[in-house]
């Protein structure tokens, strides 16, 4: 689906932090068919990623070499979430005050607009955007576009409580068989969910997680394994929604397929 514009609290970028970045958009252009541009940057290169429809470039993310401060702390290749909003610095500000902390910015990115990297009270980090020139990804909920974010959390009700606060978001409970899981939504819009975590998750801190829309769910894993990458969830169904797999990519940066339902 083209995206002309973002409603405040909405997804609008995915971003991959990667400590090889060349052999991580070789992976991912391989296993989504992104096209990749090459953007000259102070620091280094960030690099645009594309799908390309009926001879269109549409933007759907990008991908950076971590800084090797970072890097050499341990902190492993990740992918970060971006939502829209009308004011950064407002924001900041709201999510401070509801027990959220900024970890970077807020700054302005040239003329396409200006952000800020912030995590919840429970440390899972995301990031803000209000855009100038950029809007953010221009196609979004279609094969090898993000299609929704999933929050795992140890204190649901919390989380609930924090980002109505800082980013206007509402809630429902969704009538899941095995788990409570949680609906986000916007303006009545639903764009994703979160899941509490129990035991089983042992140590895994709190976390965001990006899901990417596939044909088939299950051709994706394994063409996503011979590529390098591991399986951590193999494809599962998930009822009146579709069919969904957790993958480790080769350098460990952890997102999600899923292959939606036509009927959903």
């Amino acid at each position: 689906m083209k995206v002309n514009q973002y409603v405040h609290g909405q997804p609008c970028w995915v971003e991959l932090a990667s400590q090889d970045a060349l052999a991580g958009k070789q992976f991912y252009s391989d296993l989504f068919g992104w096209k990749v541009q090459d953007i000259p940057i102070p620091d280094g290169v960030y690099s645009l990623l594309a799908l390309e429809v009926e001879g269109e470039r549409y933007d759907i993310g990008a991908a950076y070499q971590m800084p090797a401060d970072m890097s050499d702390q341990g902190v492993p290749t990740t992918w970060t979430v971006y939502f829209a909003v009308d004011n950064v610095d407002v924001t900041v500000s709201s999510v401070i005050s509801s027990g959220g902390n900024l970890v970077l910015g807020p700054h302005d990115v040239g003329t396409a607009g200006r952000m800020a990297l912030l995590s919840d009270p429970e440390g899972a980090q995301f990031a803000i955007w209000q855009a100038g020139d950029q809007i953010g990804a221009t196609r979004k909920d279609e094969n090898s576009s993000l299609c929704w974010v999933e929050l795992a959390s140890r204190n649901s009700q919390g989380a609930k409580t924090f980002y109505a606060s800082a980013l206007g978001w509402e809630s429902r409970r969704d009538a899941m068989p095995d788990f409570e899981y949680t609906q986000w939504s916007v303006e009545d819009v639903p764009f994703g969910g979160m899941m509490e975590m129990t035991e089983e998750w042992g140590a895994m801190p709190a976390h965001w997680m990006l899901y990417f829309a596939v044909e088939d769910c299950d051709e994706a894993a394994d063409k996503a394994t011979k590529l390098g990458a591991k399986v951590c969830v193999p494809p599962t169904n998930i009822p009146d929604v579709g069919r969904f797999s957790v993958i480790s990519d080769p350098q460990g940066g952890f997102f999600s397929v899923i292959a939606i339902n036509s009927e959903s």
